[in-house]
């Protein structure tokens, strides 16, 4: 049972590892959609937003899975360790990968996240500027139709 277990915690982490390696294959994306804030394509935006959020879901899916089972075996690992070595070793090495892809995600967030915020700054001037436009030129219109035809006030009166 024990070797089971161990078996399907591995195959956990070799699952979350494939969950990792495809959410920064999104943030890839993200970075070269972000790296023009002129032409981001909005959909395109919000559907790479989409599907990290399900890769996110399935990591901590997987997350809870992996430490319930570890949970009810590691009294009876820890006992045994010996008889366990090779599993807790290619363990362990999986965990060591996900540390790593952990943190290049975070520093591709981090990354992903400045350039999104210059994005949203660079919106919102582009939509302060066209509101500026907007109000002029409605101010221009409320003007002129509150014009009255006023008769030129010098006149040359020659007899």
């Amino acid at each position: 049972m024990v070797s089971a277990s161990l078996d399907m915690l591995e195959e956990s982490l070799v699952k979350k590892i494939d969950v990792m390696k495809k959410i920064e294959e999104e943030n890839e994306r993200q970075r070269e959609l972000l790296k023009t804030p002129d032409e981001v394509n909005q959909a395109e935006f919000d559907e790479i937003l989409d599907i990290k959020g399900e890769l996110i879901e399935q990591l901590i899916k997987l997350d809870d899975g992996f430490q319930s089972l570890f949970d009810r075996v590691k009294e009876d690992v820890n006992k045994d360790k010996d008889m366990y070595k090779l599993q807790i070793g290619r363990m362990q090495e999986y965990i060591k990968d996900i540390t790593g892809l952990s943190a290049s995600i975070e520093a591709a967030e981090r990354r992903n996240k400045k350039m999104a915020e210059e994005y949203f700054s660079a919106a919102r001037q582009k939509m302060n500027f066209n509101r500026q436009t907007s109000a002029a030129a409605y101010n221009y219109y409320t003007t002129m139709t509150n014009y009255k035809d006023v008769p030129p006030q010098f006149l040359d009166n020659k007899n």
